[in-house]
């Protein structure tokens, strides 16, 4: 219960997942299939072992846990630098989406509606912009790129991508 307004507290995307430990088992299965897979491995293959830490944490930041990637590894603008130049195509977004839910089903994540259209909404979303971002170049704008914050079937605010657009 909210005591400041004596509704029922809605729990942030992170509490429903399962907090860190459920997105650290995500991303560590998610990469495992990642690094197997034909289409999207290629990308992948010089990862660093903590790359799915990372990953962790900038999710469950975007979905309302702690700030770590922010404190941490440079915050949002950090996470578009290391997709510039990448070249992503269509066909690889698609396999990262459909490895990340295959994921999520593995480790046990939540499956109610709810929580999986706002999931998936996210990685969606995420996954364009990454997608769009790895095609502009190799540097982006130095301004500071605002950390997405991700609810229950909202985005947090608009975005700009590093382009302007």
């Amino acid at each position: 219960m909210d005591e400041s307004t004596g509704k029922p507290s809605v729990p942030t995307l992170y509490e429903w997942a399962g907090g860190g430990e459920a997105l650290t088992r995500l991303t560590e299965t998610f990469y495992d299939k990642v690094l197997r897979d034909p289409i999207v491995g290629p990308v992948f293959r010089h990862m660093a072992p903590d790359h799915p830490a990372h990953v962790a944490a900038f999710i469950g930041e975007v979905f309302g846990g702690p700030k770590t990637y922010s404190e941490k590894h440079g915050g949002h603008r950090e996470m578009v630098m290391h997709h510039l130049g990448k070249h992503l195509t269509e066909e690889q977004r698609r396999r990262w989406i459909n490895l990340l839910i295959d994921a999520a089903d593995s480790v046990g994540l939540p499956d109610d509606p709810e929580f999986r259209s706002a999931f998936t909404a996210y990685i969606e979303w995420g996954s364009r912009l990454a997608k769009m971002n790895s095609n502009l170049g190799e540097t982006c704008d130095p301004t500071t790129e605002p950390m997405p914050a991700w609810g229950w079937g909202v985005p947090g605010g608009p975005y700009r991508p590093a382009s302007g657009r």
